[in-house]
């Protein structure tokens, strides 16, 4: 049902005939619950039907794959929908679900495809390089593995739009319903052939505007044969210093334009000539009594052991510059002098927390290099710690990390902590709002940090201390959620039921190794500039908001770290000047550098609505809807929250049907902008995830982790966790495929095969009822279905095809990821297949949450009924 890429109409709208036979003969309400009970409920057979529409677009259509380099199609192989009829006949086995089954009768195999608008666009740009000319012209989605080379505007890995051609009336934008938005990533990674971005000399750079602070970009307007440039942000004119001077050539640019990174390219980056203090390495380990006697201190001592030798052989040198320190802390703090002029270290317990003062600096951090030795030593010697029976809990976590940030701020550097908590969670004495669910009168404190954890959060982020707390006694429900801190400052929440297990060790030791050797920035500062006809209304991620939405602090990022801005209009644009952002990112280095990253972006913008439609993507949408809604659930309720989600899209569906419809079409056909074909299904599975619609079995503790995790999650995770990658092993007697993608729905399982379900905080294998016994024993050793082990497990080491096949597959989906997740295998018809049912999001989700094809049919009719 989807528009082929040969077609002539490919680019344009997108119309599919499946709701033939209706006159609505009421107006339905725009917003009903999840069930919607409101909507029409005669079932209608689905038909295609076709349609010659206006003009081609001015840009190509891309075409994707969700997997990257994993999903690349062999030579003289097509990618399609995996639908019933395209498979050919099935085993009789082989029943449709009831979640995947449409209440008002429509085939969900038959409805717009995200795997196919990902696999599509994966084709058009396998092997070619997208060249960032300025004006942007519409780039690969970012699930796409393909080159991108910085032609004067800043590559898509570090800024992508919601559109990429504004609209030029205020009143144009509002009547879209389209959010002038862009998904920022600072410090993205970016692919190994492509050229890294270019480092100028403090001294040696153009500066930028005199008047609003804009650093130079490809986008100043040089004047009077470059004596001066116009900039697009303020509107003023500066002046060059004479020593800087270059004149102009024919085409108004200077003639060193291409040896000047400032003047040619998107993207560069300022070092500073003055340097701060190196980042550093602070643990903080959990040795009270209810810690002592769970039987885990020494596995996390024998995990931070092997974690400083890590550290240590990575540095490849004798001396390790990295500074370390150590504490550890029950009911009260226990410091450690770790200098090497010391025969033994030394301990000194601090019995005074609520003014904590520190006794002494030095020695506190010391270079690996020296301590080495002595920090692994007072690791031996923590298990063997007697616990005090009449002080069996610890001091709450806000005062262990309120010591580290003196830690830190006494040596005058940032640096990363490491909390390990093993005891029951506690709050401080002057916590003022509680985050736990019994604790809390009003639903937004559910999420509503505390305001001791908001100004401690404020006091890390002036040092750059970046939290990230282990914990290995969570609490399900109740008491206070301690992952606000974490959140704020860069850092993370990672929780493990016990380190009596293999898996968890391995666990903990990939989310350390990830955690150290990600390459960190500190004490960023992120200001925004914008055309001054557009002002930045809202600023949506993980970090404590500003008064002005254009200048961000942050603790620390790296990355993965992304937010999202909004923007409004103030003036009208000029088609002829279009539209320039620039976002520049201060930050100090892990060595201690100020550096200053630059990204500079040139869009086009239109006075019709039909570029602005045909110039957006579906994924950059996603998350940005994420990211404002999430930030929004801290003060409005979930359930308005949804209704307005719903009505945006649907009066978004509306407005491109009433504008892009050259000739009349039926009200059974559904149009939509062949770039935002994967919009419903994406919103719907926001819209009836944890944190927005929470279920039975939905985790307080759960929510707020996912939550915290996507507010600061790039566009190319969001994706894959409202989308998750669903990969077809083998099926029957087939040989292993690379990865073969199908559709989040339980009609595309086939009983005899097998499937790995991917998205950032599940990794499931579903094995069907039928699988082959030579697969079973392939991957399992075990030639029995019934004997398979379920649950989380690791899969064992065999050297046949389908075993080094899948086991690679995994390293390379984990290798993406900011966190470890464990590997849990379903059995078909097990009870434990509720995991497996979270990743097939075009069915009813356990939560639920509707349907794919069900919200479609609604916010199809809706769309109708505002146009009436």
């Amino acid at each position: 049902m989807d528009i082929p890429a040969s077609s002539p109409t490919y680019g344009q709208e997108g119309l599919w005939g499946c709701y033939y036979g209706w006159a609505p003969p009421a107006t339905p309400q725009l917003n009903s619950p999840e069930g919607f009970p409101n909507a029409f409920q005669t079932p209608y057979q689905c038909q295609m039907n076709t349609y010659q529409p206006g003009p081609a677009a001015a840009n190509p259509a891309p075409h994707s794959s969700p997997t990257g380099a994993l999903a690349r199609p062999a030579a003289g192989a097509s990618y399609k929908a995996q639908s019933p009829s395209e498979k050919g006949p099935q085993p009789e086995s082989k029943a449709a679900s009831p979640s995947s089954e449409s209440r008002y009768g429509l085939d969900p195999q038959l409805l717009p495809s995200a795997v196919q608008v990902m696999q599509e666009d994966q084709r058009q740009w396998e092997g070619k390089t997208f060249g960032a000319h300025a004006p942007s012209a519409l780039p690969p989605l970012s699930t796409t593995d393909c080159i991108i080379e910085d032609k004067g505007n800043a590559s898509p890995r570090f800024i992508r739009c919601t559109t990429y051609s504004f609209p030029c009336e205020a009143l144009s934008a509002q009547q879209s319903h389209l959010p002038l938005g862009a998904i920022v990533t600072p410090l993205a990674r970016q692919h190994k052939a492509e050229r890294p971005v270019p480092v100028c000399e403090e001294g040696e750079f153009l500066r930028g505007c005199g008047e609003c602070g804009a650093y130079m970009c490809p986008s100043m307007d040089w004047q009077d044969c470059g004596q001066r440039f116009h900039c697009p942000f303020c509107g003023k004119f500066t002046e060059v210093p004479w020593p800087q001077y270059q004149h102009t050539g024919s085409h108004g640019r200077r003639v060193d334009s291409d040896q000047r990174p400032e003047l040619s390219l998107g993207s560069y980056e300022i070092l500073q000539q003055n340097k701060e203090e190196a980042a550093c390495l602070l643990l903080a380990v959990d040795v009270s009594g209810a810690s002592l006697r769970a039987g885990q201190l020494e596995s996390i001592c024998q995990q931070l052991h092997s974690l400083l030798d890590t550290v240590y052989r990575a540095e490849g040198t004798e001396q390790c510059a990295l500074r370390v320190g150590l504490l550890t802390y029950d009911h009260r703090v226990h410091l450690y002098n770790l200098s090497a002029n010391l025969s033994r270290p030394s301990m000194l317990v601090v019995m005074e927390t609520d003014e904590l003062e520190l006794p002494l600096s030095d020695g506190l951090l010391v270079p690996l290099g020296e301590c080495k030795h002595i920090i692994q030593s007072v690791l031996q010697q923590i298990p063997l710690f007697s616990p005090e029976p009449q002080h069996s809990t610890s001091i709450p976590q806000d005062t262990v990390i309120s010591t580290g940030l003196k830690i830190l701020q006494e040596v005058g550097c940032p640096g990363k902590l490491l909390l390990f908590h093993s005891s029951a969670l506690s709050e401080s004495p002057n916590r003022t709002a509680s985050s736990g669910i019994f604790s809390s009168n009003k639903p937004k404190s559910l999420f509503q940090a505390s305001d001791s954890a908001i100004s401690l959060a404020k006091a890390c982020v002036s040092q750059g201390c970046s939290v990230h707390l282990f914990l290995f006694a969570q609490q399900d429900v109740g008491g206070a959620w301690p992952g606000d801190i974490p959140h704020l400052t860069g850092g993370g929440l990672f929780s493990y039921s016990s380190l009596l297990s293999k898996l968890e060790k391995e666990r903990l030791h990939s989310d350390l190794t990830k955690i150290v050797q990600t390459v960190t920035a500190y004490k960023a500062q992120l200001r925004v500039f914008s055309s001054k006809e557009l002002s930045v209304s809202g600023c949506y991620g993980s970090f404590i908001p500003s008064a002005c939405p254009g200048l961000v602090a942050m603790a620390a990022l790296d990355w993965h770290t992304a937010l999202a801005l909004e923007f409004t209009h103030s003036k009208a644009l000029s088609e002829g000047r279009g539209v320039a952002i620039q976002v520049a990112v201060s930050y100090t280095s892990p060595n201690g550098e100020k550096r200053t990253r630059v990204h500079s972006l040139s869009l086009r913008c239109s006075a019709s609505l039909l570029d602005t439609f045909r110039n957006s993507q579906a994924e950059t949408l996603l998350t940005f809807y994420c990211k404002k809604m999430y930030c929004a659930v801290v003060e409005r309720p979930l359930q308005c929250l949804r209704e307005e989600l719903q009505a945006e899209v649907t009066e978004l569906l509306a407005s491109y049907r009433k504008i892009g419809c050259t000739t009349p079409v039926s009200s059974g056909q559904l149009v939509l902008p062949v770039f935002l074909k994967a919009l419903p299904v994406f919103v719907n599975s926001l819209r009836k995830s944890e944190v927005m619609l929470p279920g039975v079995r939905s985790s307080v503790h759960q929510r707020l982790l996912q939550r915290s995790r996507l507010l600061s999650m790039d566009t190319g995770g969001t994706v894959t966790h409202f989308y998750p990658q669903l990969l077809s092993l083998c099926v029957g007697d087939e040989r292993p495929r690379v990865g073969e993608v199908v559709r989040c729905s339980a009609s595309s399982l086939d009983p005899c095969g097998l499937y790995l379900a991917y998205r950032p905080s599940a990794l499931v294998l579903w094995v069907g009822h039928g699988v082959s016994r030579q697969a079973l024993m392939e991957l399992f050793g075990n030639s029995c279905f019934s004997l398979v082990t379920t649950g989380e497990i690791k899969l064992s080491t065999l050297d046949t095809p389908l075993s080094v096949h899948v086991r690679t597959l995994i390293d390379t989906l984990q290798s993406n990821s900011a966190f470890t997740v464990t590997l849990k295998v379903v059995k078909q018809g097990d009870s434990c297949e509720d995991s497996m049912q979270c990743c097939l999001v075009e069915d009813k989700s356990p939560n639920g949450g509707a349907s794919y094809a069900d919200f479609l049919y609604h916010i199809h009719i809706n769309s109708l009924r505002l146009l009436v």
